[in-house]
């Protein structure tokens, strides 16, 4: 798909976006993994700032988005939860930082789309302090046969409405990036991953 057509497609959403803020099954999910942010934090796809109110008061915080409107939605829920952030209108995928940049990075329901998100993934690598940690929550194909099958025959028709795949391996992708998963905790049919990783082996020797 065009990128600005998909990034009118998050446009449209991000009312929506920001109304899930409030589902109770994501909060929980969002609490347990984005309390373990620490220091200097990349967010990326940072959409409505449904994360915002689980960082820690002292981490500073740099959100990129390709969507406008979602930014737009994230900066006011920056302001109601006292958050500091920084925020960046970019394509994630064109996005670049000096290696080791950040102490923190986290993406939460992004890799579903990238056109690339392996090397998204081997980018947040590269971000990332060779001490810090990768903090994702990421949804792709169920363990479910009945389930995966429907997620596969579907998956062209949601990516053409909602601009996400909904069958990538996000575990195997996240290992083939060469991350050093560190935990674990799969949810509703193994479709939504928590995962907290380290960045590769090679990249956290490195001074």
């Amino acid at each position: 798909m065009d990128k600005q057509k998909l990034i009118r497609i998050f446009d449209k959403q991000a009312t929506d976006y920001a109304r899930k803020r409030e589902d109770p099954k994501q909060q929980r999910w969002r609490r347990n993994l984005i309390g373990q942010a620490q220091g200097d934090v990349l967010e990326l796809a940072v959409g409505a700032g449904a994360n915002f109110p689980y960082y820690p008061r002292e981490v500073r915080i740099t959100a990129a988005d390709f969507s406008s409107a979602m930014l737009e939605k994230a900066r006011q829920a920056a302001g109601h939860y006292h958050v500091n952030a920084n925020f960046v209108c970019a394509d994630m995928e064109e996005m670049s930082f000096p290696w080791q940049s950040f102490d923190t990075i986290v993406s939460t329901l992004s890799c579903c789309s990238y056109q690339n998100p392996l090397e998204m993934l081997k980018k947040m690598n590269r971000w990332c302090k060779p001490d810090g940690t990768i903090l994702l929550m990421e949804h792709g194909i169920s363990s479910n046969f009945l389930v995966s099958t429907l997620q596969r025959a579907l998956n062209p028709l949601l990516y053409r409405v909602y601009g996400c795949y909904h069958t990538r391996d996000i575990i195997g992708l996240v290992r083939e990036s060469g991350m050093q998963i560190s935990k674990v905790e799969s949810y509703s049919l193994n479709m939504i991953h928590l995962i907290w990783a380290w960045p590769q082996q090679q990249l956290r020797t490195e001074r």
